[in-house]
């Protein structure tokens, strides 16, 4: 059940929704128009669980193709929501553009509700009268920034909230899309939805929030979720910018693959290899996609993979696709789906012994001092991402090298290209393990 909150650029929107959540999930600045796109997030409230759904301000006067596509986006968000909550600046005033959005919201069929914000102290209270202009009913004062009238205005919601709302499952699978500004993003997250979801704009730095988009792919639930793009950390010059790249990095966190967007046009860059290694540090499954495949020509894909394979040691796959044309989405979506399974999923033990005899029986194990390290037993004790134990004669003979083969032969066998893999190496006797992999040797660009 969603719960749109909607109002004119620079009410309080963004605070609003961080202080009913709990939460700093949503963008907030003193600039107006920081928020752009639709952002979700899920809150409850006296038992009931409902999504309140962020949008750009509203100023219907604006013309430009940005506005215009923030004004769909928010009446999207209209069409799509049980109740909506109008939020104004009881500081400022009535304007002219409240009464424009409040015209808007008292043609639709919504039960509405006006929070007068910015009611930052009690002998303000009086300031919200004025918005029963509006002829949307009793305006609720409430403070974002202190907390003040909160309760109230989440106790109307739940109460005009329809009954028959049911709590979703959250076993999707979340596919973070990740990469630099302006390599097609949100042009591509719209080709997978199959509609205009997100704003996509020629200029770098539209998407400004991380935005969690719900689908259901080939009967799977599945989560995108279009992310800000990632600057070098040179050129994250505004507060702005700080805090949308920090959330694509916690977009990599949650999620179970990161799909990092890359140019074909200008291939693999050193950036991107970077967005990935972060990626992969945050112990979540990585591929790349090199979007805009239709318009290059010329292009050495097998000399790209090699270079991918040679920077970065988890091995991340590499594919192509154009959100322009959708070639190559269907199989990036498959791709990713089945990975995230992959680094969910659980090898048997047998398995995993029959893979270690082999291994020996390929390479032999290095030998120290005359002493030769034996490989005794394997299982899987962990998973997202998956983690092995191995029990050895001495974790000491374990060279770097041999356990480098051994990651990379595992990663061949189960298709685990790009998957953080964590090896712990255990002493037989009990003591102590050495881990191999994860966190701190996810790779490096």
């Amino acid at each position: 059940m969603k719960v749109a909150v909607v109002g004119y650029p620079n009410v309080g929107k963004s605070s609003l929704v961080n202080r009913l959540t709990s939460s700093r999930e949503a963008v907030v600045h003193e600039r107006p128009g920081v928020t752009r796109d639709r952002k979700e997030l899920r809150t409850d409230w006296n038992g009931r669980t409902f999504t309140l759904v962020d949008t750009g301000g509203v100023d219907l006067d604006e013309r430009d193709d940005l506005a215009r596509s923030v004004q769909d986006q928010a009446r999207a968000a209209l069409a799509d929501a049980a109740v909506i909550v109008f939020v104004v600046d009881a500081r400022a005033g009535l304007r002219p553009g409240d009464e424009e959005v409040g015209d808007l919201l008292r043609r639709s069929d919504k039960p509405v509700i006006v929070a007068a914000n910015k009611i930052d102290d009690p002998g303000s209270i009086p300031n919200a009268a004025e918005f029963h202009k509006l002829g949307l009913g009793e305006p609720v004062p409430v403070s974002a920034a202190q907390g003040l009238g909160t309760g109230d205005l989440l106790d109307l919601v739940v109460e005009r909230l329809p009954e028959d709302d049911l709590d979703e499952a959250d076993d999707a699978v979340k596919l973070a899309v990740i990469g630099r500004p302006n390599v097609g993003k949100s042009s591509l997250v719209n080709k997978i939805l199959g509609q205009d979801r997100v704003i996509v704009s020629d200029i770098a730095g539209t998407t400004r929030d991380a935005i969690d988009l719900p689908l259901t792919f080939e009967d799977r639930p599945v989560t995108i979720v279009d992310t800000a793009g990632l600057r070098r950390q040179a050129k994250v010059s505004e507060s702005v910018e700080y805090y949308t790249a920090l959330r694509s990095r916690r977009a990599a966190e949650r999620a179970d693959v990161a799909i990092v967007v890359c140019d074909a046009s200008v291939g693999v860059t050193t950036q991107d290899l970077r967005i990935a290694d972060l990626a992969m540090q945050s112990e979540c499954a990585t591929l790349l996609a090199l979007n805009k495949w239709d318009i290059v020509e010329d292009f050495d894909l097998d000399h790209e993979r090699a270079r991918v394979n040679n920077k970065l040691r988890l091995r991340p796959k590499v594919l192509t696709a154009s959100a322009l044309s959708g070639r190559g989405v269907l199989r990036l979506m498959r791709e990713s789906v089945a990975l995230a399974d992959r680094t969910r999923g659980r090898i048997p033990t047998p398995e995993l012994n029959r893979f270690l005899s082999e291994l020996v029986a390929i390479r032999e194990p290095p030998a120290k001092q005359g002493h030769r390290l034996k490989l005794i037993y394997m299982a899987q004790i962990g998973e997202s991402p998956p983690r092995f134990a191995i029990q050895v004669n001495s974790r000491s003979r374990v060279t770097r090298d041999y356990a480098y083969f051994l990651e990379n032969r595992l990663r061949e066998r189960y298709r685990l290209e790009g998957v953080p893999v964590i090896i712990d190496f255990n002493e037989r006797g009990g003591r102590r393990s050495e881990r191999h992999g994860g966190r701190a040797r996810a790779g490096s660009a």
